[in-house]
Parts: structure tokens; sequence; C-alpha cells
């Protein structure tokens, strides 16, 4: 095995091999003694089958056993001499050249590491930005919002119509072509007029009726995508009775009791703890807000033009094929079938992507040095835990939910992201 190894740069290397008939034949032979002395032919006793039995029905497979074998051989040699740990290496290794010769192998193969990050002076990276205020009228407005989770319905007395913000109590049933579906009819049934509960165009219906012991006709079409086949898209009308106006009972202030099923698990639950609290929650969101439309994008910016680093061609090359994916899925079947049948025009088109793709590796990099720094953690149970809530705050199966992230191996993106997160909220709020 002949073999010549190029350190491209820190990140990056390229391995040319020539790899001789004669260490491919034995290794193919080594193979072969040894199925031989496992496989089972009529007419042989076990560990006697011929050496050209075993050849002439496995022979494609223990050719490409061979060169496995060989390649496994290679890569280790080559990281010898390279003289760097395998743990270190990133992606999988790709040929740029691989080539069959007279029973050898002529190969070039690519080989990329984890780049060394050096980030000196990253905290002068972020930018300045003043905190956000939080007004009383924002306070007052969202606590009454917040009251209004826990308040109790009352009966609207007066003779009025319906509107956006009400709840009401109805009697329906629906009809498809002058038929009444099943799933359809309910009594005494509270909607929230403007909560989207149910499919468009009903709740806007309702608006303007008023309590009545007559029923009216309110005509929606099911969506398209609608769950049930046999109603999806139809035409549909419902006859729908308002037996009550109701509106949600928010005090001017707020009673002990309130108060109390807001602050679970506080010891002294108070107006005043319940409006610090609101606080809070309203300087934070507008935090969240404030740094991800400014501050994370001018601190990466920075970073990026800051800080130099060689990065993994695989890893790039990755990233670009992503991005081809998205495009190419929303190609049509004569568009797929123009790039197939022009290889510049791919090229062209990953090209497109390339500087893009770049920044993109490249802050990943950054990100996880600057995570060890600043010592962010976040444990493989951590997402998980993630995954179930959103998974239950969108009445999914938690574990359908985490089955689907698993297919689309978007796991490592996910934590990555919530490292991201972390790291950003730590450096943009330390010394504020």
């Amino acid at each position: 095995m002949q073999i010549k190894v190029n350190r491209t740069n820190s990140a990056n290397a390229a391995v040319e091999a020539t790899i001789s008939p004669a260490l491919l034949q034995k290794k193919e032979e080594k193979l072969i003694a040894s199925a031989a002395s496992n496989m089972k032919v009529d007419g042989f006793r076990k560990g006697k089958v011929p050496a050209h039995i075993v050849k002439a029905r496995y022979g494609k497979q223990l050719k490409e056993d061979a060169q496995t074998e060989v390649l496994r051989e290679l890569y280790t040699k080559a990281l010898a001499e390279l003289d760097v740990k395998a743990d270190l290496v990133v992606g999988e290794p790709s040929f740029s050249k691989f080539e069959e010769k007279e029973g050898g192998l002529e190969l070039v193969m690519k080989l990329s590491f984890k780049p060394t990050v050096v980030i000196e002076g990253y905290k002068e990276c972020v930018p300045e930005y003043k905190a956000p205020k939080v007004t009383k009228k924002e306070i007052s407005e969202r606590l009454e919002k917040t009251l209004a989770l826990v308040a109790e319905l009352k009966t609207v007395e007066e003779k009025r119509a319906v509107k956006s913000g009400d709840f009401v109590v109805i009697d329906f049933e629906g009809f498809v072509d002058g038929v009444a579906f099943e799933g359809g009819k309910a009594e005494s049934y509270t909607l929230e007029i403007g909560s989207g509960s149910f499919i468009p165009g009903f709740e806007d219906g309702i608006i303007g009726l008023k309590v009545s012991s007559k029923s009216k006709d309110i005509a929606v079409t099911f969506p398209e995508t609608y769950g049930n086949k046999d109603l999806a898209g139809k035409p549909t009308v419902f006859k729908v009775t308002i037996k009550e106006i109701k509106v949600k009972d928010i005090p001017e202030t707020p009673s002990e009791e309130m108060i109390k099923k807001l602050l679970p698990g506080v010891e002294a639950p108070t107006l005043a703890v319940l409006e610090e609290q609101i606080e809070t929650e309203i300087r934070n969101e507008k935090l969240a807000k404030l740094f991800n439309d400014e501050v994370k994008p001018k601190f990466v910016e920075n970073i990026l033009e800051k800080l130099a680093l060689d990065l993994p061609e695989n890893i790039v090359d990755q990233e670009i094929d992503l991005q081809m994916r998205g495009v190419f899925g929303k190609l049509s079947e004569d568009e797929i079938k123009e790039y197939a049948g022009n290889p510049d025009k791919i090229k062209e088109k990953r090209e497109e992507f390339r500087a893009e793709s770049e920044k993109s590796v490249k802050l990943t990099f950054i990100v996880d040095e600057l995570a060890k720094q600043e010592g962010i953690n976040v444990s493989d149970q951590e997402v998980l835990q993630m995954i179930y809530f959103e998974a239950m705050q969108q009445g999914a199966n938690p574990k359908e939910y985490l089955e689907y992230y698993e297919k689309q191996g978007v796991l490592p993106a996910i934590k990555m992201s919530i490292i991201e997160e972390r790291l950003f909220t730590k450096l943009f709020t330390k010394g504020k």
C-alpha cells in the first residue's frame, strides 16, 4: 500500500493511495477461507468447502469486503501519518478519485477534522443595547388578560348581539346535502367567539346573533385538509340556537383565591407579587425580541468577522446538500429532469449556497467553543423534556412526536438551538 498525505489546512487533508492487486487478493483469500470454514454446502463437510465454490457464490461481496478492509487500514494509517486522533475526525471520508486498475485501486480520500477555534476577545463582539422598559399600562393590560384565565363566566342580562370575545352557550347540528352527519351535533356547548375552535366561518357566523329559541342557519365549508375525508371540502349548514351569552367576570381588585390560583407554590401570594411576576415576564419577552431581532444578528456578524478558522469541507458540503434538498423538493418534474441532465447547472446552483453554508458551519463551531468557555451544558434528558412539553402543548402524543424528530435526524440541531439560546442569553445579559 503506497500512501501520500497532504494537509490542505488545519481542518482538511487529502490522502492519495495506491492499493496493489496482491494486497486485495490476500485480503480476499483470507475472507474466502473464513467463509469456507462456516459454510454449509451439500456434498461437502463443514469447513471443507472448496475456495472456488465460495468465490463463485459470494465473489462480488467478498471483493467489496476486501476493499472495505483495506480502506479501513488506509484510514487508520492516514490518521497516524497526519498525527490526528480519530475523535477529531468529523463527517465521513469522501473520495474525489476511486478507480480500479488492473485488479488494484487508485484513490484520493478526503478527510475533515474539527477545527481549532481561538475565541479570544469574543466578549467585545457583544453590541451595546438599551434594556427595555415595562410601563404600568402594559402591566395592567397583561394583568387583566391573566385574571381572565381564572375568572368565572357570568351571563349577560342585557339583550344584545354576540360579539368577539364573548362566550356563547349553543345548541347546534350540522347538515351536508340536507342530511345530518355523525359528530356534528351538540347541546349546551360553550364556545369562545374568536378562539378559532371551530372551522373557519362558524364563529364569524355567530357574531351579531342574539339569544333566541329559534335556530339560525350558518353556511360554511369544511377545509380541504379536514381530518374527516367524508367532510373535507364539503359545503355545510349548521342550525345554531343561541341559549346564553356570557363574559368573563373580571373584578377590578382580584380576590385572594384568584391570586392563589395564578401563583401556585408561592408562600405569600399577593397582588404585588403577581404584578412583579407579570413585569418580569413582559421584560423577558421584550428582551427575547430585542436579542433575536437586533443583538444576536449584530453579535453573529461581529464574531464571524473577528474569528478566522478553517472549515471542514465535508461539513460545508453537507450543509449545501441540506439547502439543495429544500430547493429540489419544490421543483416540478420537468425542472428536476433539466437539472438531472445538466451537472454544470447543479454545480452552479450549489455554489449559490456556499457562502451562507460556510457562515452557518463556522458559527456552529464557534458556538460550540463559546458554550464550553461559558459552561453551558444541555443534557439529552433536557432535550427530551423540551420535546415532551412541546408535544403536550400541541395536544400530540409525546412518543410519536419524539419518533418523528428522530426519523428526521434533527435531535442534534434541537440540542444545539437550546445551547445557542442559553449561551446568547448569558452573554447578552452579563453585567446588565
